[in-house]
């Protein structure tokens, strides 16, 4: 039996109310620096998924640029054209806080995926790792432990370089981001396969997956069904930090001038191209792509910190 709008409505209000006065929402307003990282975050996000509704030019039109507009001062008419820009224009004449909108779009884009990519893949591999055992988990796990050997860095360039290099050039360009998100991604899923990994020994050994087994359960069903819905709280956790650190190794990568192509360029793209005027007097070419990186970053970091806090029913 359906129940009427009126009651419906009132359904949804009381989960709300119910939300809202949660311990998690109470921890969460009691914590400034989680309340104004979550500001931020949200701020920063938005203007990304919005960039074509608030920039006020598109970066990567090249119709639209004027080199005339070129080096031109925040706030500051240009002396050409008479053009006033907020953040000023880079060397090719490009509306800084337009290119940072959209160099958002592409970190945070590349960033968001590659965690994705790393979480599944890790879950899996973890969650096999952990109710299989034997030679299977042996082998995940010392390729694991391989591949902590090394700096994730250098991990996502090798790999990068790699499919790069098998990749034919005409489609380099077109490629690029998935290609990063692949590199990023695969140096990345070891954090969440161990942690699945350990919580899915503890897990198969309780009496809900015996009960399982013993009404006819296949195995890839118990995994599914029932381990991985209670080893998800602390992969939620690791995945907003890792997200911050996906987002600085795609800098990283495209401000060595191996990540993002110079025709969607993100903010470490940007941060390499500011780099080069940092010494001759174009300071804010640099500095407001770098200060947004830093913002955007540090909002995420703060706010997986807090989570994994909140998380932890030891702190509570």
């Amino acid at each position: 039996m359906r129940l009427p709008p009126e009651e419906l409505v009132t359904g949804d209000r009381s989960r709300l109310a119910l939300a809202l006065q949660s311990d998690f929402a109470y921890q969460f307003r009691r914590a400034p620096v989680a309340v104004v990282s979550f500001a931020v975050t949200l701020v920063l996000v938005l203007g990304a998924l919005f960039a074509p509704l608030i920039a006020p030019f598109d970066p990567f039109d090249p119709a639209s640029l004027n080199l005339m507009n070129g080096f031109s001062r925040p706030m500051t008419p240009n002396a050409f054209t008479g053009d006033s820009f907020w953040l000023g224009t880079d060397d090719q004449g490009r509306d800084v806080f337009s290119t940072i909108l959209y160099g958002m779009r592409i970190s945070l884009f590349v960033g968001a995926s590659a965690v994705l990519f790393a979480m599944v893949l890790g879950i899996t591999l973890g969650l096999l790792a952990g109710y299989v055992g034997g030679w299977t988990e042996t082998i995940i796990m010392r390729v694991a432990d391989v591949q902590l050997t090394f700096p994730s860095i250098l991990v996502a360039m090798l790999i990068f370089g790699i499919a790069k290099g098998i990749t034919p050039v005409e489609y380099r360009d077109q490629m690029a981001i998935w290609v990063l998100i692949i590199a990023i991604g695969l140096s990345d899923w070891v954090q969440f396969a161990r942690v699945v990994r350990g919580a899915t020994l503890v897990e198969k050994n309780k009496e809900y997956v015996a009960a399982a087994r013993l009404i006819g359960r296949s195995g890839p069903a118990i995994m599914v069904r029932h381990i991985l819905p209670n080893v998800l709280s602390p992969v939620l956790v690791i995945a907003t930090i890792s997200l911050a650190l996906a987002i600085i190794a795609e800098a990283t990568l495209s401000f060595l001038g191996v990540g993002a192509p110079a025709t969607k360029p993100s903010l470490g793209t940007l941060i390499r191209i500011g780099q080069d005027f940092m010494f001759s007097g174009e300071w804010w070419i640099l500095f407001f792509p770098a200060a947004t990186l830093l913002a955007l970053a540090l909002s995420v970091n703060l706010l997986g910190d807090w989570l994994r806090d909140a998380l932890n029913p030891r702190l509570r």
